[in-house]
């Protein structure tokens, strides 16, 4: 089973916290209901984006700093 992780908002995806951070996950990483994979910036404000199961990431589907659009696919996990 896979299923896609959609971005909230339009803005700019992060997948680190801070650019001095390490990335929140990999492809191949484990993730639970509820943890963060990355963020969305919108006018310099971030919104977390959450896994809604869990599973592990199959692939990152945009690149930290990309833009997206709201409902964007941001990554596919397999359950």
């Amino acid at each position: 089973m896979s299923i896609e992780i959609f971005s909230p908002l339009p803005g700019t995806f992060y997948r680190k916290p801070a650019p001095d951070q390490p990335v929140y996950k990999e492809s191949g990483d484990a993730v639970a209901k509820g943890d963060v994979i990355g963020l969305v910036e919108v006018m310099k404000t971030f919104y977390e984006v959450k896994s809604e199961l869990d599973g592990h990431i199959d692939v990152f589907l945009v690149e930290n700093e990309d833009p997206v659009q709201a409902g964007q696919p941001l990554a596919k996990l397999k359950g």
